[in-house]
C-alpha cells in the first residue's frame, strides 16, 4: 500500500526555498510573505509591481517553486490562508442554511454591480462601442469561463447587425485572429488577463493589425498591457476563486451595455431586430 507525501505548506517553501532564489525572486518572495491574504487578490502585473520587480520575475520565481503559475500560487495561498467557507465566498458563515447563503450571494452581487458601476470607466466604453460600430467584423476570444460570456455577446451583436463571432476552439480562435485586418476589432474576455491563450490570439491579431479590445477585471495585467482599449470592471471578488462567477456577472453586465448601445446606433440595428425575430418565431410555440 502506498502512502502521499503530505504537501509541504506554500509559505514554509516560499520561507526555505527563497535563500536560493536570485535577488529579484527574493523580493517577490518577501512580498509574498509579508501579506500573503493580500496577494490573494492581485494580478502577476500587480504583484510585480508591489514587489519592485517584472511579470518575468514572478513567473519564474512560480517556476522556481515548481508551481504550473502565478494562477497556482494564488490557489495554494488561498488553500493554506482562508477558511474553507469563505473561499466560497467572503460573507458565507460555517453555520450559514440555503436562505442566508441565497441572500448573501445575491447581495454580494449586488454589491459588486454597484461598486463596478461606480469605478467603471464611460469613456473607454464609448470608445469600444465606436471601434465596433466601424469594424468590418469583430472577433471575441475568450476561454474557461469566459468563453460563454464571448459566445453570448458574438450572437447578441449578430442580432443587432454588427458581424461577429466567437469561436469556441482556441486554436481556431487564433487562427481567424491572423486574419484579421485594420478594419477588424479582437475583444478578449479574461477574468485575470493572463490566459496564456487569450493572450496568444490578442497578440496574433495586434500583429494582423486590428484593433485590439480587452474586458477584464484587473487594471494591471499582461491582457491591458497588450491591447489598445481595456474596460476595467471587477469587484474585490476572491480572484483565487476558479469560476469567478462575481467578476462574470459584471461582465456581462458590461457586455450587455454594449449590446444596448451598439443597438441604439447601429443603422441597421433595426432592420437586424426584426429579421432575428422573424426566425426565432420558428422556434418558439
Amino acid at each position: 500500500m502506498t502512502t502521499t507525501t503530505p504537501a509541504v505548506p506554500m509559505l514554509e517553501l516560499i520561507r526555505t526555498r527563497s535563500t536560493g532564489l536570485a535577488p529579484a525572486e527574493q523580493r517577490v518572495a518577501r512580498t509574498i510573505l509579508g501579506n500573503p491574504v493580500d496577494v490573494i487578490h492581485l494580478s502577476v502585473t500587480q504583484l510585480a509591481e508591489a514587489s519592485g520587480t517584472s511579470v518575468g520575475s514572478v513567473m519564474r520565481f512560480c517556476r522556481s517553486l515548481e508551481l504550473r503559475g502565478f494562477q497556482d500560487l494564488k490557489l495554494r495561498l488561498a488553500r493554506e490562508s482562508i477558511p474553507v467557507e469563505h473561499q466560497v465566498l467572503d460573507e458565507i458563515d460555517p453555520g450559514d442554511g440555503a436562505p442566508e447563503v441565497a441572500r448573501k450571494v445575491l447581495a454580494g452581487s449586488a454589491a459588486s454591480l454597484e461598486e463596478a458601476s461606480r469605478s467603471f470607466d464611460a469613456r473607454v466604453l464609448d470608445a469600444v462601442v465606436e471601434r465596433l460600430l466601424a469594424a468590418r467584423r469583430v472577433l471575441f476570444v475568450a476561454v474557461g469561463t469566459s468563453a460563454p460570456l464571448a459566445g453570448d455577446i458574438a450572437y447578441r451583436l449578430t442580432t443587432v447587425g454588427l458581424p461577429a463571432l466567437a469561436p469556441a476552439d482556441v486554436h481556431v480562435q487564433d487562427v481567424t485572429a491572423r486574419m484579421l485586418g485594420p478594419n477588424d476589432v479582437c475583444f478578449a474576455i479574461s477574468h485575470t488577463g493572463s490566459t496564456r491563450e487569450t493572450l496568444a490570439a490578442v497578440r496574433t491579431a495586434r500583429a494582423a493589425g486590428a484593433t485590439t479590445v480587452a474586458l477584464t477585471s484587473f487594471a494591471s495585467s499582461p491582457l491591458t498591457e497588450l491591447t489598445e482599449l481595456a474596460l476595467v470592471a471587477g469587484s474585490r471578488e476572491t480572484s483565487y476563486r476558479i469560476e469567478s462567477m462575481t467578476s462574470r456577472i459584471v461582465h456581462l453586465a458590461v457586455l450587455d451595455a454594449i449590446v444596448v448601445l451598439v443597438g441604439m446606433r447601429h443603422p441597421g440595428a433595426q432592420a437586424a431586430r426584426e429579421a432575428s425575430a422573424d426566425v426565432l418565431t420558428d422556434h418558439r410555440i
